[in-house]
C-alpha cells in the first residue's frame, strides 16, 4: 500500500505528491499490466492488445463488399480533393488560444493509442494519382506523377467474402498504458531499462534518451530535406514514430525525464527497493498521470470544453478497441491546427532564432524541415528540448477550420522514392484503404441530425467561404451520399472538431477508460488507494513540465494547454509560411545507383565459373595429355638435329617446328620436333638448286624449289642461323657438280611464289579427277570443268608428274609397299621416276575398264620382274606377300608363309619352278566374277564423279557384301503410312516403355513440388518461383548406387526398373539438374535485383525472420544478398562446384583425365551438404530438402558403406602378361566370398599409383574359375602406367606383383543374356572383354549339361586386325573345341583392309577363301568361324534371325565397343523393332 508524501518540495517551491508504502517496503503485491496489452480484459485477453481489429462504427465499404477500396472515378482524386478542401492562408491563430503543446499532446496521445500506418504484408498498393500540371508535385505537366502508398496491416482470416471483409489491426495496444513511453513489448521495455535503480537509459546526458535507433525497433525513415538515413541520431523511446519530427520526439522525452524522476525520487526514500520494485512503482505512477492528463486535462480543451460523462467504474464488457473512423478520420482533426514554424524560447521569454540549412536564421523551427532529423544545430542538448517545449507553450496553434498549412499538404514526408506527399490526400486514401463509410452513413450511426446538402453540413463556413462548399460539390457530382468521412468531417469544424468528430473522439476514449481494467481510477485493480487518485487527478501536464524542464512555475501557464491574456511569454506573432525558410522540394531516389557496374561485373563473374573451370580442365588435360606423351617418349632414342627451324606450309596454316638434316646421299630429311619423318627430298636429280631468301623482315625466310613436289619454306629464329643452313648445302651440291643459285626477294613475294602441300595436292587431284574422266569418258560436268582454270594452270595440271609417295598416297598404301613398288615400275615407262599423266592414264584404262584377262596379265607383268614371261617361286611369294601387306598386319608372319605356301602348291610349284600367264589365270577361274569387278580404290576417286555412274557400279559390288545371312525373300505388306507411324509409335513405346514410365514419375515428381512451391509462394514476381524444384535432384545418388542396382537386378523390380539405363538416367538427371540450377541461379539473380530496388517493407514482408521493417525503406546493398547470407554464399558456392563437377565430367575430360573427373565428382558430398545449408537459413520457408535427401542419402550411404568394406583388402596378382595392341592380362586371386555373374565388372585400384583412383574393368574370367582375370588395355595415362608396372624391368625393381583394391561385382545389362532364348553378342575392340567371360561361362555350363534357357548365341567379333587380341581368338578357339552342341556362332570381321572390290583385297580374298577351302581354317585368325573383311551389316543380320528363329518372341542383343558400333546396333534394333515380329532388346556399354 503506497501512502502519499505530505509533501515534495520541487524547484520553484511547487508542492506534488509522490506514493510510499505504508510500511516502508515493496513487494509488487498489485497485478503488472502486460506492455502488449494481452489479459487486460480477462473475458477476453486480446481485447486492445497488440494486433487486435479494429472495431467499425459502421459496416465496411468496400467495392466488392470485401475488400477491394473504392477508388476513381467512383470518387474524386484524393490529390485534388486535398488542394481543393484544405487549401488556405497560413497564420490564423485557434479561435481558443491552444497552444501548440496541445497540438503534440495530442499526437502523443495518437501514437499511445493507435498505429496503422505500418506497411501491411503482402504488399499492396492504392498509389495516388497527382492530377496533370499540380504546381508541386507535376510543374512540368507529365501527367506520369504517383504518390507512392502502401495499403495498412490487416487481418489475414479477414477480407475472404462479404460477411467477412477485411479487418484492419492495431499495432500498439488501445489502451493508455504508457506503451509510447516504455514500448508495447517487454523486449522492447527492457531495451530502454537501465537495470539500475528503476531508471530508463539515459544518453550523451542524464536528462536525455540514448540515441541510436532501438535495434530496429524505432522507425526510421529517411530525412526528406537532407535524404539522411539510418538509426543514428534517432532517439530511443517507447513510441516507434516518436522521431517523425522533433516536436513529437520532445514530447516522448517529457514522459522518459518524468520516469526518471519519479524513479529517483522513490529510491532517495526508498534506498532498499530493488530495481524492479523502483521501475513498476514509478512505472503505474507516470501511466496513472499520462491517463489523468490526457483523458481530463487535454481531451476537454481539444473538444471545445466538450468531457466526458463521470467515471462509472470498470466496465469489463467495453470493447476499447480502436475504431477505423476514429484511427482515420476524427483524430486526424489535428493536422488542421499544425502550424509552419514552432517557436524556441527561453525562461527570460527571448525566442531564439534558428539556423537553416544554408545557414540562415529564421524565427522558428520550420515544420516541412523538421521530419526525421538526425543533426539539427538548433536541438542539441537537454537545454535546447526545455527551449522548444516553453516555446510551444507560448505559441498559439493554428486555427480549427479545415485549412491545412502546405508543409503537411504539400510537403509532407515521404519515401525515398518520392521525399514528399500530401497528408491530407494520404489521409483520404487511408480510410478508402479501410473501407471507412460514408460521411452520412457515420451521422445516421451516432444518431446525429441528418443533411440533406452540402450547405447544411457547415452554415457558418458557407457564409465565410461558400467555394468550398462549391468545389466539394463538384467534386462529388452533388451526391452527398458519396461525401466521404474525413472530407466531411473537415467541412463541418468550427473552432473545432465537428459534431461527428468529437462523437467519435468522446466514444473512442471513453470506451477505452471504462474499458480498462488498469485505469488508475478503478478502485478494485489494487493499484492505488483514494487519496492517491485525488493526487493524480490534482496533477497537471504543467506539474510534469515544472518537475523535468529547467522551468519554473512562473515560466509556465498553469494550463499549459492554452494561452491566456496574462500568461507568461506572449508568442512575438503568429507565423506565416512567408516568415520562415522556404520547404525544400521533392527529391527521387534510386535504390540502385551505385551499385550497377558491381552487379554486371559479379554476373559476369558468375557466368565466367563454367569458362574458369573450363581453362582449369584443358590446362589439366594439357598436362595430363604430356605427361603421357613424355612416358611414351621415355624410351625413344634422341638424335642431333643440324638445324631448327618452322615449316611454312600456308597463309591459314600454323607454323609447324621442325628439324632439317643433310645425310651423306645428298638426301634433306625433315623431322617434326620429336624426331619423326615428315618428309625426305634427294637433291641429287637435279642440275641446279633454287634457293629464295626474304631481304626483308629480319631475313629468316628461305625457299627451297623443288621440282615435280611442293616446295620447302623454312622460318629460322635469325639471319645466322639461315646463313649456316645454307652454308651446310654449299659442299653437298658442289661435290656432285651443281650450283645453288641464290635470290633474295621480299617475303610477301616469297611466300607467294612457294608451292604449298595444298596447292600442290589440288593439282594432283585435278590430275586423277581428268584421268579418270578420260578413262570413264565422264562429262566436264562431273570430272571438273577446267575452262575458268588459268592456261598456267591448267598446264601445270597436264604437265604434273605424280612421285611414287603421291602415287601410294591415292592407293591408300605406304610409299615402301611392295604392291606400290611393282606397280610403279611397271607404269614408270621412261624410268625417270615420276608418273606422266601418259602413264597414269595407260595403267588406269586397264584397271578401270580391262577385262579379267586384261587385269591378271596386268598382275603378273607387275610381278616378273626379268620380263621373261614366266614367274619365278620367289616372284609368285613375292606378288603375294604384296598382296598380304595390305591387311595391315592381320597375318603374323607363320600365318603368311601358311598361306603362301598354300597358294603355292594350288599354283603347281611343287613339281615345276616357274609358271606361265596361263597357270597363273586359271588360278584364279573360281574367282573369275570377283576379278572381272575388281578396280584400283584410289584415294577420294567417289567424289568426283556423278550418283548415276555411282549407281552403274554399284549393282555389280552388291553381290559381294558381306552378309552372314542372306535376307530371305518374303512378300511385303505396305501399310498406309499413317497407320505404319501408330505403328512404329506402339512399337517405340512398347520397347521403352519401363523407360518412359519411370521419366514420367520422376518429371511428375518434381513438376509437382514444383507446382506445389509455385502455389504456396504465389506472387507477381515471377523470378521467385524458379528458384524451386529440390525434390528429386537427391535421387541422382540411387542411380549410381551399383550395390543397390545390382542387387535389385535379381528381384522382381528388374522387370519393371531398367537399370541398365541407370547411368543414362544419372546423365539425364544430371543435366536436368544443372538447367534447373541454371534457371535456380538466374532466378535469384532477378530476385536480388529486385530485392536491390524495393523498398525495405516489401523485403520485410517477404523475409520476416531477416529483415524488419523499421521505415528505412532503404533496401540492402546486392552485395548483402550473396556475400553475407548463409543462402548467398553457399548459392556462390555451389555454383563453383557445379562447373568444375561438369565440366570435368563431359565426355571430353572424362576420356582426357579420369582421375580429374573422379576427384571432382567426389565433391558430390561438398554439393549435398552445401545444399542443405542453402536452404537452412529459411528466407521463405523451413527446410525441407532434407526431407527428399534422407531417404537415397541413407541407400547410398548404405552401398558406399559395403563398397568401403571391400575397397581397402588388398588382392595380390598372380600372373601377368604383356599382350600385344597394348593389353595387360592380370590375374588376381578371388577373394572369399566373391560371388559374380559372367557379363559383371569391378573396379580397381594399384595400390602403387594411388589408393583413390578406381577404374572400372569387366571381368574376362567365368564364374566357375578359381581366379579372376582382367584384360586392360592401355589407350591413357593410368592404364600405360599399369601396363609400365607390370613390365619386366619394373617386376625386378619392386621385387613382387603390385597389388591391387577390388571393388564389386556390379551388374550391368550383359549378365542377362542367360535369360534370353537367343543372344546376340556384338563385341568391338577391347569391348570383347565382357564376351570372353560369357562365352567360356557358356561353355562350362554346357559342359556340365546345365540346364539355361539360352539355345543359341551368335558373337560377332569386329577388330580392325585380329592380330590386336590374340587372346580372344584363343578363347574362342577353346568355345568352338568344346561347343558340340553348336550353341556358339562366330563371325569375325576385319576392318582395316581396303574395299573388297579393289583388286589388291580381291586377291587377298582368293587366298583367305582358298585357304579355308584346303584347311578348314581362317588364314587369318586360325578359327573355323568365317572371317569377313568390312563391316557387319546389322540389319541384315537381323532380319535373317527373326526368319531362322521364328518362334523366339525376344532376342537380346548384348554390345561393347566405342560409340559408334554401339549406336549402329541400337539403330538396327530400332529398324528391327518396327516390325511386328521377334522384339530385340539391347544392351549397351560403351568405353
Amino acid at each position: 500500500m503506497l501512502t502519499p508524501l505530505s509533501s515534495v518540495e520541487m524547484k520553484g517551491g511547487f508542492k506534488r505528491c509522490l506514493f510510499k508504502p505504508a510500511d516502508g517496503h515493496s513487494e509488487i503485491t498489485w497485478e503488472v499490466p502486460r506492455f502488449d496489452g494481452w489479459y487486460n480484459s480477462l473475458g477476453q485477453p486480446r481485447r486492445g492488445a497488440i494486433g487486435a481489429h479494429l472495431l467499425r462504427l459502421v459496416p465496411a465499404h468496400y467495392r466488392d463488399g470485401v475488400y477491394q477500396p473504392v477508388r476513381e472515378p467512383h470518387l474524386p482524386n484524393p490529390r485534388r480533393l486535398s488542394r481543393l478542401l484544405t487549401r488556405g492562408p497560413s497564420g490564423l491563430p485557434s479561435t481558443r488560444n491552444q497552444t501548440l503543446l496541445s497540438v503534440f499532446f495530442g499526437y502523443h496521445i495518437t501514437f499511445e493509442i493507435l498505429d496503422s500506418r505500418t506497411p501491411g504484408c503482402p504488399p499492396e498498393f492504392m498509389n495516388i494519382r497527382v492530377p496533370t500540371g499540380d504546381p508541386v508535385f507535376d510543374p512540368t505537366s507529365t501527367g506520369e506523377v504517383l504518390l507512392p502508398f502502401q495499403r495498412g496491416p490487416w487481418d489475414k482470416e479477414s477480407g475472404q467474402s462479404p460477411s467477412n471483409p477485411r479487418t484492419q489491426v492495431n499495432m500498439v495496444t488501445a489502451w493508455i498504458d504508457g506503451s509510447s513511453i516504455y514500448g508495447p513489448s517487454t523486449s522492447w521495455s527492457d531495451s530502454l531499462r537501465s537495470f539500475s535503480e528503476g531508471l530508463l537509459t539515459s544518453g550523451s546526458e542524464w536528462n536525455m534518451p540514448k540515441q541510436g535507433g532501438g535495434r530496429n525497433l524505432m522507425w526510421s525513415a529517411a530525412d526528406p530535406s537532407t535524404g539522411e538515413r539510418g538509426p543514428q541520431g534517432l532517439y530511443e523511446l517507447g513510441n516507434a514514430w516518436a522521431n517523425e519530427n522533433i516536436f513529437t520526439a520532445a514530447e516522448g522525452i517529457i514522459w522518459f525525464r518524468y520516469h526518471n524522476y519519479v524513479a529517483s525520487k522513490l529510491h532517495v526514500e526508498h534506498p532498499g527497493w530493488s530495481d524492479e520494485e523502483l521501475f513498476q512503482n514509478a512505472r503505474k505512477t507516470v501511466v496513472a498521470t499520462f491517463q489523468n492528463i490526457a483523458l481530463y486535462e487535454w481531451l476537454p480543451g481539444y473538444l471545445g470544453d466538450r468531457e466526458l460523462p463521470p467515471y462509472p467504474g470498470y466496465q469489463k464488457f467495453v470493447d476499447p478497441g480502436t475504431s477505423p473512423e476514429f484511427q482515420a478520420a476524427a483524430i486526424r482533426f489535428g493536422i488542421t491546427m499544425a502550424p509552419p514554424g514552432v517557436y524556441m524560447r527561453n525562461r527570460a521569454c527571448q525566442f531564439r532564432e534558428v539556423v537553416n540549412m544554408d545557414g540562415s536564421v529564421s524565427p522558428a523551427l520550420r515544420l516541412c524541415n523538421s521530419f526525421w532529423k538526425r543533426q539539427s544545430p538548433n536541438v542539441k542538448t537537454g537545454q535546447d528540448i526545455d527551449d522548444l517545449l516553453m516555446g510551444m507553450a507560448s505559441q498559439i496553434a493554428e486555427r480549427e477550420d479545415n485549412i491545412v498549412v502546405e508543409d503537411l499538404r504539400d510537403y509532407m514526408h515521404g519515401p525515398l522514392r518520392f521525399s514528399r506527399t500530401d497528408l491530407v490526400a494520404m489521409t483520404v486514401q487511408r480510410g478508402r484503404d479501410f473501407g471507412l463509410g460514408s460521411y452520412i452513413e457515420v451521422r445516421k450511426a451516432l444518431d446525429l441530425p441528418s443533411v440533406k446538402t452540402f450547405g447544411d453540413i457547415n452554415p457558418a463556413l458557407n457564409r465565410t467561404n461558400p467555394e468550398v462548399k462549391t468545389e466539394a460539390c463538384q467534386l462529388y457530382n452533388g451526391d452527398i451520399s458519396k461525401l466521404e468521412l474525413f472530407p466531411g468531417g473537415l467541412l463541418e469544424s468550427l473552432d473545432g472538431p465537428g459534431p461527428v468528430f468529437a462523437a467519435i473522439i468522446l466514444d473512442q476514449f471513453e470506451r477505452i477508460r471504462n474499458g480498462d481494467r488498469f485505469w488508475f481510477e478503478n478502485k478494485h485493480n489494487g493499484l492505488f488507494t483514494d487519496e492517491e487518485i485525488q493526487a493524480i487527478r490534482n496533477t497537471t501536464f504543467s506539474d510534469v513540465l515544472i518537475a523535468v524542464t529547467s522551468a519554473e512555475a512562473t515560466d509556465l501557464q498553469h494550463d499549459v494547454f492554452f494561452w491566456k491574456d496574462g500568461d507568461p511569454c506572449p508568442q512575438p506573432t503568429q507565423l506565416t509560411q512567408s516568415m520562415l525558410y522556404p520547404c525544400t522540394n521533392a527529391t527521387k531516389v534510386n535504390y540502385f545507383d551505385g551499385s550497377k557496374a558491381g552487379f554486371g561485373i559479379f554476373i559476369v563473374v558468375l557466368f565466367l565459373f563454367p569458362v574458369v573451370s573450363f581453362l582449369v580442365a584443358c590446362m589439366v588435360a594439357y598436362l595430363r595429355k604430356y605427361r603421357y606423351r613424355k612416358f611414351q617418349r621415355r624410351k625413344a632414342v634422341s638424335f642431333l638435329l643440324h638445324s631448327e627451324a618452322s615449316e611454312w606450309q600456308g597463309h591459314k596454316k600454323a607454323l609447324h617446328p621442325v628439324s632439317v638434316e643433310v645425310d651423306e646421299k645428298r638426301g634433306l630429311h625433315v623431322f617434326d620436333r620429336s624426331g619423326s619423318s615428315l618428309r625426305y627430298l634427294f637433291l641429287g636429280n637435279q642440275d641446279y638448286l633454287d634457293v629464295h631468301l626474304s631481304s626483308d623482315r629480319h631475313r629468316k625466310a628461305l625457299l627451297l624449289k623443288v621440282p615435280k613436289e611442293y616446295d620447302l619454306v623454312l622460318l629460322f629464329d635469325d639471319e645466322s642461323k639461315r646463313a649456316a643452313f645454307v652454308k651446310r648445302l654449299q659442299p653437298v651440291v658442289t661435290d656432285i657438280g651443281q650450283e645453288i643459285r641464290v635470290k633474295e626477294m621480299r617475303e610477301k613475294q616469297l611466300l607467294k611464289e612457294a608451292l604449298t602441300k595444298e596447292q600442290r595436292a589440288q593439282i594432283v587431284e585435278t590430275f586423277i579427277r581428268h584421268a579418270f574422266s578420260k578413262v570413264l569418258e565422264i562429262e566436264k560436268c562431273d570430272a571438273g570443268d577446267m575452262s575458268g582454270v588459268s592456261h598456267q594452270k591448267a598446264r601445270e595440271v597436264l604437265r604434273c608428274e605424280l612421285t611414287a609417295s603421291e602415287f601410294a598416297d591415292a592407293l591408300c598404301l605406304k610409299a615402301d609397299s611392295l604392291f606400290v613398288e611393282s606397280m610403279f615400275t611397271l607404269a614408270d615407262k621412261d624410268g625417270n621416276g615420276y608418273l606422266s599423266f601418259q602413264e597414269f592414264l595407260d595403267v588406269m584404262v586397264i584397271f578401270m575398264k580391262g577385262s579379267s584377262e586384261e587385269k591378271s596379265k596386268l598382275m603378273f607383268s607387275m610381278n616378273d620382274i626379268g620380263g621373261t614371261g614366266f614367274l619365278s617361286k620367289d616372284e609368285f611369294a613375292r606378288m603375294l606377300r604384296s598382296f598380304i601387306e595390305i591387311s595391315n598386319g592381320a597375318l603374323s608372319k607363320s600365318q603368311a608363309e601358311d598361306g603362301i605356301k598354300a597358294m603355292m602348291n594350288a599354283a603347281g610349284f611343287e613339281d615345276r619352278e616357274k609358271i606361265s600367264w596361263e597357270d597363273f589365270h586359271f588360278l584364279l577361274q573360281d574367282h573369275e566374277k570377283e576379278l572381272q569387278f575388281a578396280q584400283l580404290n584410289v584415294k577420294g576417286w567417289t567424289k568426283f564423279f556423278s550418283k548415276k555412274i555411282l549407281s552403274d557400279l554399284c549393282p555389280y559390288f552388291s553381290d559381294f557384301t558381306p552378309h552372314v545371312y542372306v535376307k530371305p525373300k518374303r512378300e511385303q505388306y505396305i501399310r498406309n503410312p499413317v497407320r505404319q507411324k501408330i505403328q512404329h509409335f506402339k512399337r517405340f513405346i512398347e520397347n521403352y516403355r519401363r523407360h518412359i514410365v519411370c521419366y514420367m514419375i520422376i518429371s511428375g515428381i518434381t513438376a509437382g513440388v514444383t507446382l506445389e512451391r509455385c502455389y504456396f509462394f504465389y506472387c507477381p514476381l515471377v523470378s521467385y518461383i524458379l528458384p524451386r524444384s529440390p525434390s528429386c535432384f537427391p535421387y541422382m545418388l540411387l542411380t549410381v548406387s551399383r550395390n543397390l542396382i545390382t542387387l535389385c537386378r535379381e528381384t522382381f523390380l528388374n522387370r519393371y526398373i531398367p537399370f541398365d539405363a541407370a547411368i543414362d538416367f544419372h546423365r539425364h538427371m544430371a543435366m536436368a539438374a544443372i538447367i534447373l540450377s541454371v534457371f535456380h541461379s538466374l532466378g535469384h539473380v532477378v530476385n536480388i535485383y529486385i530485392f536491390s530496388i524495393s523498398d525495405l517493407n516489401i523485403l520485410a514482408c517477404l523475409f520476416p525472420k531477416v529483415l524488419a521493417n523499421n521505415g528505412s525503406e532503404f533496401p540492402l546493398k546486392w552485395s548483402f544478398w550473396f556475400f553475407q547470407t548463409v543462402p548467398g554464399m553457399t548459392g556462390i558456392l555451389l555454383l563453383f562446384t557445379f562447373s568444375f563437377m561438369y565440366v570435368f565430367a563431359s565426355h571430353y575430360f572424362r576420356r582426357i583425365s579420369f582421375r580429374g573427373f573422379w576427384i571432382t565428382h567426389y565433391l558430390y558430398v561438398v554439393v549435398y551438404t552445401l545444399t542443405i545449408i542453402h536452404g537452412s537459413f529459411a528466407l521463405l520457408q523451413e527446410p525441407r530438402f532434407y526431407i527428399y535427401l534422407i531417404p537415397p542419402a541413407l541407400l547410398f550411404l548404405l552401398d558406399k558403406l559395403i563398397s568401403l568394406s571391400r575397397k581397402k583388402v588388398e588382392i595380390p596378382v598372380v600372373k601377368a602378361e604383356l599382350l600385344p595392341s597394348g593389353v595387360t592380362h592380370l590375374k588376381f586371386k578371388r577373394p572369399q566370398g566373391f560371388m559374380y555373374r559372367s557379363g559383371q565388372w569391378v573396379r580397381i585400384a594399384c595400390l602403387m599409383l594411388g589408393t583413390d583412383e578406381y577404374h572400372p574393368f569387366t571381368l574376362t574370367s567365368a564364374p566357375h574359375e578359381e581366379t579372376l582375370s582382367l584384360h586392360i588395355r592401355a589407350v591413357g595415362p593410368w592404364t600405360s602406367q599399369l601396363r609400365e608396372l607390370y613390365t619386366e624391368e619394373s617386376l625386378l625393381e619392386l621385387g613382387a606383383y603390385p597389388k591391387l583394391y577390388l571393388d564389386g561385382p556390379f551388374g550391368e545389362g550383359h549378365q542377362e543374356w542367360i535369360d534370353f532364348e537367343v543372344s546376340v553378342l556384338v563385341g568391338g575392340g577391347i569391348g570383347v572383354t565382357p564376351f570372353a567371360s560369357i562365352l567360356k561361362d557358356l561353355v562350362f555350363k554346357s559342359s556340365i549339361k546345365s540346364k539355361i534357357q539360352c539355345k543359341k548365341v551368335y558373337f560377332i567379333w569386329v577388330t580392325r586386325t585380329q592380330r590386336q587380341f590374340e587372346w580372344v581368338s584363343d578363347i574362342i578357339r577353346e568355345v568352338e573345341e568344346m561347343d558340340t552342341q553348336e550353341l556358339v556362332s562366330v563371325h569375325t570381321y576385319i576392318t582395316q583392309v581396303a574395299e573388297k572390290f579393289d583388286l589388291r583385297t580381291t586377291m587377298l580374298y582368293v587366298c583367305e577363301r582358298h585357304f579355308q577351302k584346303v584347311w578348314n581354317r581362317s588364314l587369318f585368325t586360325g578359327l573355323r568361324s568365317v572371317t569377313h573383311f568390312g563391316r557387319p551389316p546389322f540389319v541384315s543380320f537381323f532380319s535373317s534371325l527373326q526368319e531362322v528363329h521364328p518362334e523366339v518372341g525376344k532376342i537380346g542383343v548384348f554390345s561393347c565397343g566405342p560409340p559408334g558400333l554401339t549406336k549402329n546396333v541400337e539403330k538396327a534394333c530400332q529398324q528391327m523393332n518396327k516390325r511386328d515380329q521377334a522384339h530385340f532388346m539391347h544392351h549397351y556399354e560403351n568405353f
